[in-house]
Parts: C-alpha cells; structure tokens; sequence
C-alpha cells in the first residue's frame, strides 16, 4: 500500500494568488521534496518502494525556477485533481506550484494551464475542455486508439504526458511494449471514466436501475465545502482530494504492474504452448493455478489473430486436484464456446468416470461449464472428449 508521504510531500506548494512567494522553510525543505517515487525492477515491485537520497542540498535560490501548474480555483473536480497529479509526477513539474485562479494575467505566467483558460494547445501546455469548439477524444488525437469519450483535463494531460508519467513511475522504457500496454489499460479502467464523468457522458442510454455516487469523481466532489458550510475554503479539500486521487491511481498502477500484466504473460505464454497441449490448439494449459485468464484470452486471440477460438483451460486447483473450465462465448456473458456433455453433467465421483469413460473423474457441474479430475491428464482427456463429440456429425445424420 502506498504510503501517505508519497504524495503528501508534493502538497506544501498550493496558491491562488498572484503575488505568492515561497515561505523560506518551504525552501528549507526543498531537499526533502525532490524524494522521487520509484519502483523496484524485482518480481515484488509493488512491495519494494525506495526513495533518493534525502541529504540536504544547498539551494540557491536566486538560481532556482520553480515551475508553475494553473488551474481553477473555486469548486474543484477530479479531472484537474487527477491532471494536476500526473503533472507533479514529472520530473519538470516534480517541485511545481499549483496555482488556482482564474485570473487570465495570472494563468499566462503559467508554465501549462489545465482546465482553465478556454485554450487546447498543447505546444503552448494549454489544456483546457471546456471550449465550444472542443471535441476532442482519444481516437481523433490518437486514431490508433479506440475510446471516443470526450476528454476532460485529465485525459488530455494523460494523453500528452500518460506514457512518460508511467516510464517515471515503473521505471520501464517508453518504447518497451508493456508499458503501451499499461498505458492503454488504465486509460480504459481509471482515466476514461473521469473524462465521462466530467463532461457529463453517461454510460448506457435509458434510465439507470440504481445510483452509483461511490465513484472517484463523487468523492472528489464531496471534499468541496458543503452549500450552508461558514467557511468556503477549497483548498484544504483540494489538497485531501490530490492525495486521494494520487492514491488510488498509483494502487491501480501497482496492480496492473505486478499482478495484472503477469497473469498476461501466463496467458500468452500458455498460447504459444497450446498446440503441445492438444494438437486442435483449443485448450490452453496453466500450471499454475488462480491465475485470471478470461480478459487476457480474448484480448491475444484478437491480437494474435487466432483461427481456432480456445475452447477450455486447465489448471490445479487448491487441492491439487485439476480443473477443465470452458470458455464463455464472451467477457460478461455465462454463455460457452463449447460446454462439457450434456450427460456428465451433475454427474459425480465414479459414477462419471464409468459414464464418460475417463479414470479419477471428481465432477461435472450442472451447467456444464467446468468438470475436476484427480490428475491433468485426466482432465485433458475431458477437455479431448469433448471437442471430438462437438466434432463429429448428428446421429441423425441431419446438419
């Protein structure tokens, strides 16, 4: 778990006036602020962070530029919470001070302006949604990129910035195919949602069964002063709402890091390996088991351009017993590609394997979607089974 200091550290610079300097004991502490957040290169990198050297440095400050983020002051959201966030990321930006205003002589000594200031220009760091002329989204700046969300200035800094703030923080190469990979999925599971919510996109059309107000973007908005509050100072609640954004997107970061893009290599090693499994190179084989295979599999079928759908997987389970499970016929559906027998279905123990012919047989489920055997041949044999009786022609003789 991310430790608070992470990103409390990066929170003492926070202004909305024209005329702010830095208290001489901000300067003091300067050194303890260029603490970058690094990952370690071990299989446990989630588990391993480590810091630079924190010695004191002697800083002098009629040589030092300390770089300046512009934003709204006022009521804040997360898509600037969250673009701020990436920005302080970056080594240019690391010591930045975050300016809210939106005074437009103050917002043009900015180094770049995110959510304010009525201009995309990215040559000028101006990032700004809120435009009429703004329609901009992943596939229009990125044609390469499917998502057709309109951008806040959390997805235009990600976009602009999303590749460098990901090699920073992982300590992976830019050209390295797994940080792409990184960089699509937590556009897609993390950022994406808060341009949607930003730019008021709903997710489906029609009327909603139930409310969601738990997500990022709501508890965010809850850190603003509430209506009949005395005080309406937002910028302790802004700085709450920058930990907590920062927080959260570096936990998803360590999960798609150390266990997410692992369980992908598993997956697309057992690919390469399916034909020595089966020759049909339907059934994938994992030695391992508990690894989460469904959205990998699909996603390297349709990379790899995969004739033959995957049919059935098969893995230990706690016991060391096997498992023959089936594909679904897709993501979010209980639909499968090919389920197991109707016949050996809610069949169990040796009952099954005098049914189907198979020794050490344990189950198969009453749906048909996943059968146990004693050993991995056995299980195999299941998975075998089944693909030669899909193969063969109706008894009736009728197609």
């Amino acid at each position: 778990m991310w430790s608070p200091r992470v990103i409390a550290l990066k929170l003492t610079k926070i202004s909305h006036s024209v005329g702010h300097k830095i208290p001489l004991c901000n300067l003091k502490g300067l050194h303890l602020l260029c603490g970058r957040l690094r990952f370690s290169s071990a299989n446990n990198w989630g588990a391993e962070q480590r810091f630079m050297s924190s010695e004191p440095k002697k800083i002098r400050i009629d040589e030092m530029t300390i770089k300046k983020i512009g934003t709204h002051n006022g009521t804040f959201h997360c898509d600037e919470v969250l673009a701020c966030f990436f920005l302080r990321q970056l080594p240019e930006y690391a010591e930045a001070e975050i300016v809210r205003t939106r005074d437009a002589a103050v917002l043009a000594e900015c180094d770049i302006v995110v959510d304010v200031g009525g201009e995309f220009d990215p040559k000028r760091h101006r990032y700004d949604h809120h435009q009429r002329t703004f329609a901009e989204n992943f596939h229009s700046l990125c044609p390469e990129k499917p998502w057709v969300t309109k951008l806040s200035s959390a997805g235009l800094v990600y976009l602009h910035f999303g590749r460098r703030l990901l090699a920073q923080l992982t300590q992976m190469k830019e050209d390295d195919r797994q940080l792409d990979v990184l960089f699509d999925k937590l556009y897609e599971n993390f950022v994406e949602e808060v341009d949607a919510v930003d730019n008021g996109i709903s997710q489906f059309d029609g009327e909603a069964r139930y409310a969601v107000s738990s997500t990022l973007s709501a508890r965010v908005a809850h850190l603003n002063p509430r209506w009949n509050s005395k005080s309406q100072d937002t910028e302790d609640g802004f700085k709450k709402a920058l930990k907590m954004v920062g927080e959260e997107f570096l936990d998803r970061l360590d999960f798609y890091k150390s266990s997410w893009l692992p369980a992908r290599a598993v997956v697309e090693q057992a690919f390469k390996e399916r034909n020595q499994v089966d020759p049909s190179g339907e059934v994938l084989l994992f030695s391992q088991g508990g690894c989460p295979w469904k959205e990998h599999l699909f996603a390297l079928e349709k990379e790899l351009d995969v004739e033959s759908p995957i049919k059935f997987v098969l893995y230990p389970d706690l016991n060391g017993q096997w498992r023959v499970q089936c594909v679904p016929a897709g993501l979010n559906t209980f639909q499968n590609r090919l389920p197991l027998p109707e016949e050996w279905r809610g069949v169990r123990d040796e009952a099954l394997s005098e049914l189907s012919g198979i020794k050490g047989c344990i189950f198969v489920h009453a749906g048909g979607f996943i059968g146990g055997n004693k050993t991995q041949e056995g299980a195999l044999e299941m998975a075998r089974r089944t693909l030669q009786a899909a193969a063969q022609p109706p008894a009736n003789g009728s197609s």
